[in-house]
């Protein structure tokens, strides 16, 4: 019987397009919670394209690089953003007014909590990877919080001001860890830097 050979596929750090993709949409987003747009009609196709499936892309090619941290964080916020274009479908009677008029958003409430929980425990493994990352998630647990809590009507003005300028947060540290991991990798050298690991877990 012949031995078995190992053939090793080299695939390109997907970290850039996932956090350029979140970047993008977290940027359109906020912008209508601070009252700079209205509707949520033209943040569904970012949504869609950038939240959702340049992240689903990174997550694909993260499980390929056997990185379970980055392929889950990036699979699961993909997701999220699918959900959320259809939720903006539903809320929105593009799928039937009966359905748009059954909308209860506490169900909301429930899902941005599974979230947050989930949120957390990546904050604690982000501690691990870089500090540009370990701030993106921190944010993303402010975020989930506001979203939360306005879901469930509690202090929903905080609560939509809080969501609204983590999500701006969130966008501004995605573009400088998309920029890093690009440049940093195309020079090189540490040309934007990330910080190092908390070396606290390892």
């Amino acid at each position: 019987m012949e031995g078995t050979k190992e053939v090793k596929i080299l695939v390109a750090d997907p970290s850039a397009i996932g956090l350029f993709g979140l970047a993008v949409i977290t940027l359109v987003a906020s912008s209508q919670k601070l009252g700079l747009t209205d509707g949520v009609s033209l943040v569904l196709p970012w949504a869609i394209f950038l939240g959702a499936t340049a992240q689903l892309l990174a997550c694909i090619n993260d499980f390929k690089h056997n990185n379970t941290f980055g392929a889950t964080a990036f699979g699961a916020y993909a997701f999220f953003w699918y959900a959320m274009g259809m939720t903006w479908l539903i809320q929105n009677g593009v799928l039937g007014e009966k359905l748009a008029s059954a909308a209860d958003t506490k169900q909301l409430g429930f899902a941005f909590l599974a979230y947050l929980i989930f949120t957390l425990f990546m904050t604690i493994g982000a501690m691990e990877t870089n500090k540009v990352l370990f701030i993106i998630f921190v944010l993303i647990d402010f975020l989930f919080i506001g979203l939360m809590l306005n879901s469930f009507g509690i202090v929903p003005h905080f609560a939509h001001s809080l969501a609204a300028y983590s999500e701006l947060g969130i966008a501004i540290f995605s573009f400088y860890g998309s920029a890093a991991a690009v440049l940093n990798k195309h020079f090189g050298k540490v040309f934007l830097p990330i910080g190092k690991p908390f070396n606290i877990f390892k």
